[in-house]
């Protein structure tokens, strides 16, 4: 897939302090390395920061918190009707909510397990539309299965959870492991795709689609 460069922009990422986030940084880098990324994790500046200016694209986490989606949405967009907004939900999004968002103004929606393939290919679509002046129809990607892994069953379970940013005591819970065991599959998972840290692999599963966005 032709990847569109763009000489000048800034994207900003609303979206908490996690490995996820991470993940969504390093895709961006990859594939616009033009674009500038300002991230914010700070709902309740994110209002301000649309009425300064105009972004290529802003990408709305919607565990930032704050107001519900449906309202920060009908904010930004009374402030600029044009901004493109992508919005990252989770997997229990409703099609009531789904068509509440749309109305209010998201340009596309995405579940945070979306393939990376599904996740370059929306972003691109918006950066084009938003550069020749125009706006991208409000669309859902829904959740695509991820390619073969080199991991076993268990270690693609502890990695998804890895990759939502979950500690071991949260995982062994869970997965109703110990703490160890954990820690033994993390090892394990470093060792198989020759990951130095933990946002090195998260970086690498989602480039490779072991487990998606």
């Amino acid at each position: 897939m032709a990847i569109p460069v763009f000489d000048c922009g800034t994207v900003l990422v609303a979206a908490p302090p996690s490995l996820h986030r991470q993940g969504l940084l390093a895709t961006l880098e990859e594939h616009w390395p033009a674009l500038a990324c300002t991230v914010l994790p700070d709902p309740d500046q994110l209002p301000a920061l649309v009425r300064q200016q105009a972004y290529a694209l802003v990408v709305l986490d919607s565990a930032l918190g704050g107001p519900p989606l449906p309202e920060q949405l009908r904010r930004l967009c009374g402030i600029r009707s044009c901004q493109p907004v992508l919005v990252l939900t989770g997997r229990r999004l409703t099609p009531p909510l789904r068509q509440q968002l749309q109305q209010a103004g998201a340009s596309a929606l995405l579940c945070h397990d979306v393939a990376p393939a599904a996740l370059v290919a929306t972003i691109s679509a918006l950066l084009t539309n938003d550069a020749a002046g125009g706006r991208a129809s409000a669309h859902t990607v829904s959740r695509t299965s991820t390619p073969p892994t080199p991991f076993s069953t268990r270690e693609v379970e502890v990695l998804r959870l890895v990759v939502a940013d979950l500690c071991n005591q949260e995982i062994a819970d869970k997965l109703f492991l110990s703490v160890r065991t954990v820690e033994s599959h993390r090892r394990a998972l470093l060792q198989k795709t020759g990951a130095k840290t933990l946002v090195g692999l998260v970086v690498q599963a989602v480039r490779e689609g072991w487990v998606g966005m």
